[in-house]
């Protein structure tokens, strides 16, 4: 189940990526083709599996019941391996005034790619139920991403054998050093637990105008002040799971910290409230966040390609106004405990329950989407024995 990671491990598939969006593999949301008078819709994900199952088996679902007129697929790019390489042919089918294969994109390179001018311009006039987003989590993303859920990165551990969790990042790093073994995070480019992880640690050798600076811009020469970070990172190796195995994936963390095998990880929110929900995670398992900085959050965007044909365009944007509404926002809570992004007194009350402590708006972000991939090269260079 784990593996240890190998730095410098190349992708062959890459090459051959063509240009409908680094797909690895896809799922249609049912065999039928749209019908003559129809519009046939694809999401493009980034991202884990559950994701696609929110879409595949939850808001897809919902929302062709209430637009029989309107046929919704999905594909995805697992873990996001090759959001570079999508970027990448996004601008150039831009650039080129061409349209994509598909027509509503859920990655975190949203905001990025739309703040480039690669997606189109999105406001309430076309989604009404933006209105209702709170203005911080809108202005996170800019005028061209639509946040439809949220969440962030906590630390989970077993309250069985840690009695005293850790409250700050020095606390925690000092934590496991003391318990070899005991401590375990995913290799940042397969899943954004490790991959805050990662970013806290650098974070702590960074000054608040530098972090902001990696959140919000790309100026690759800052990437000198990871030194330190990667340094720590590298030293705390042989007290982490195995004395250095990092297990691929999200999922992988969670299944090692339902089994015992580790007493702590960082995991997201969303991910760890539904494996409760599950059983997955036995109710021994509970969360923190820690300080100085925390482990960081943010809304998820989805965006709208920015030579998407104006009947296509419509039809994305009534489906994201459907991801928007009460019913929506119930489902994204259901299925993958995504945080909503729309206010709670629209919620039934057990949903309202459940985030009366989320805020999407007051989560630390991380950093840039191209500082990520490049910490994530890094990383795979510096850090694994």
């Amino acid at each position: 189940m784990k593996t240890r990671v190998l730095a410098g491990v190349a992708i062959a598939a890459a090459a051959s990526i063509a240009l409908s969006g680094c797909v690895q593999s896809a799922n249609a949301s049912n065999g039928a083709e749209a019908t003559p008078g129809s519009t046939s819709l694809n999401v493009f994900i980034s991202g884990d599996t559950n994701v696609q199952d929110l879409w595949d088996k939850s808001l897809i679902p919902a929302f062709e019941r209430m637009h029989p007129k309107i046929t919704v697929h999905t594909s995805i790019d697992l873990h996001g391996e090759h959001d570079a390489q999508t970027q990448a042919n996004l601008a150039t089918a831009v650039k080129a005034h061409k349209t994509l294969p598909y027509d509503l994109v859920d990655a975190g390179f949203v905001t990025t790619a739309g703040k480039a001018g690669l997606m189109a311009k999105t406001d309430a006039r076309g989604i009404p139920n933006l209105a209702h987003v709170p203005a911080a989590t809108r202005e996170q993303g800019g005028d061209r991403a639509i946040p439809y859920r949220a969440s962030s990165v906590l630390l989970a551990y077993d309250t069985k054998k840690v009695t005293n969790p850790p409250k700050t990042l020095d606390d925690l790093l000092a934590w496991i050093k003391s318990n070899p073994g005991q401590f375990a995070y995913n290799s940042p480019s397969s899943g954004g637990s490790g991959g805050a992880f990662v970013m806290t640690v650098l974070a702590k050798y960074l000054s608040k105008s530098e972090q902001t600076q990696m959140q919000t811009t790309y100026d690759k020469s800052l990437e000198s002040k990871w030194d330190a970070g990667f340094a720590a990172l590298k030293d705390l190796g042989p007290s982490t799971y195995q004395k250095g195995v990092y297990p691929n994936g999200n999922d992988q963390v969670l299944q090692m910290l339902g089994s015992g095998q580790i007493q702590m990880a960082p995991v997201w929110s969303d991910q760890f409230i539904t494996a409760q929900k599950a059983g997955t995670i036995g109710k021994d398992v509970a969360f923190t966040q820690i300080s100085d900085p925390s482990f960081t959050g943010s809304a998820s965007y989805l965006g709208i390609p920015a030579t998407e044909p104006a009947a296509k365009k419509q039809a994305a944007e009534e489906l994201a106004d459907f991801v928007l509404s009460s019913q929506g926002q119930q489902l994204v809570a259901k299925a993958v405990s995504g945080y909503p992004v729309v206010p709670l007194s629209s919620l039934p009350s057990s949903v309202a329950e459940q985030f009366s402590k989320a805020d999407p708006s007051k989560l630390r972000l991380g950093f840039q989407s191209a500082f990520q991939a490049d910490m994530n090269a890094a990383w795979d260079a510096k850090v694994p024995q």
